[in-house]
């Protein structure tokens, strides 16, 4: 007999329908929170078939908009790859003094330890722009703005990020399953400040994944229909696991480690499969990221009023507002004093 904590499950669920339905026609993804995306009737009937597919038209059409923005060779890596990479990517000169400013602010930095793995990032804003202010010829490069709307799908700014990747051994990185990141066309963009050589957590990426292809798109419907009951969290929350095994039956090629020297970008679409790749035990990574995710059902690019780095003085304000009503980040812990560069020994005295 149902108790009354069902009951009261229930009656949250019934007050709260209007809001979950709304939900389906946003980037929402999670199986786990939404009883409507999470629903195996509805997902049986076609319900996440129909947003993957509606979501990769839309952004098919955008990005048809902003072609003329980028070259015709980074056009046709896309379309071939879901990907492009781009070489001695700053001026020599310019990616010298920004590594040179990178290296030597010390601030607080977000930290988390994710498996394996030490992720440390501090947000680009106008505050990080006055005490490193070669980024901001980066961020105003026409080629960085342009790539990053292009393979997105959408002209709004990005968020963006330092970020520092330090592998210290221990448990395994989640992050290095292949995945795609949601349902829709999402794009992440990485400046290189380091060399990123192969097995020391390489970008990987499976070229062609980020096609809707009929073989993926029955991969999704299948997916959906027992995600919210996945033993994996992510896959309950609408980021999907593959295994390289599976691969062959969608009809695509095992994934690819991007080893690539500093001053590369990489700009993809992680809507197809990718991965942080393996690493020994010291390696470090150190990187601008940036991270652009828009609503996936709109019919044009969507150009908001602000930039990148106002974008962030916002989610920066956020921050330190929760900071200062203490409430704790469920992942994320605050270190001062960091550099970019410290290594997790240092970071960890």
């Amino acid at each position: 007999m149902p108790n009354f904590a069902t009951f009261a499950s229930r009656g949250r669920q019934a007050i709260l329908m209007p809001y979950f339905f709304g939900q389906l026609f946003t980037a929402a993804k999670s199986f786990e929170a939404n009883p409507l995306i999470g629903s195996a009737r509805l997902n049986q009937m076609g319900l996440h078939k129909t947003r993957v597919a509606v979501a990769y038209r839309r952004a098919a059409a955008r990005r048809a908009k902003l072609a003329k923005l980028v070259s015709e060779e980074d056009r046709a890596a896309y379309e071939r790859d879901g990907f492009v990479i781009r070489r001695n990517f700053l001026p020599q000169a310019v990616f010298e003094r920004l590594l040179s400013e990178v290296k030597a602010h010390r601030g607080t930095f977000e930290e988390r330890v994710w498996g394996e793995t030490v992720i440390r990032k501090i947000i680009v804003d106008n505050q990080t722009i006055a005490k490193i202010p070669a980024l901001k010829e980066l961020l105003h490069s026409p080629d960085w703005r342009n790539l990053i709307a292009y393979v997105g799908a959408c002209s709004s700014p990005p968020l963006v990020y330092i970020q520092t990747l330090y592998r210290q051994g221990g448990m395994i990185d989640p992050q290095t399953r292949l995945h795609a990141d949601t349902f829709h066309s999402t794009t992440k963009a990485w400046l290189f400040l380091t060399d990123v050589r192969e097995n020391e957590g390489a970008f990987t990426y499976v070229p062609g994944s980020h096609r809707l292809t009929p073989e993926k798109l029955e991969w999704q419907h299948q997916m959906s229909l027992q995600a919210k009951d996945s033993s994996d969290r992510e896959t309950r929350e609408g980021s999907f696991r593959i295994e390289a095994s599976d691969l062959p039956a969608l009809k695509f090629p095992q994934p690819v480690q991007l080893a690539v020297p500093a001053n590369t970008l990489v700009v993809a679409d992680t809507s197809g499969f990718h991965a942080r790749g393996p690493s020994i035990s010291g390696t470090m990574r150190v990187e601008i990221w940036a991270l652009g995710r828009r609503q996936p059902f709109l019919t044009w690019g969507r150009v908001e009023p602000w930039t990148s780095e106002a974008l962030g003085s916002l989610v920066s304000a956020s921050q330190n507002l929760r900071g200062a009503l203490k409430m704790k980040s469920r992942h994320w812990t605050l270190r001062s004093g960091v550099s970019a560069f410290d290594t997790g020994a240092e970071a960890h005295p």
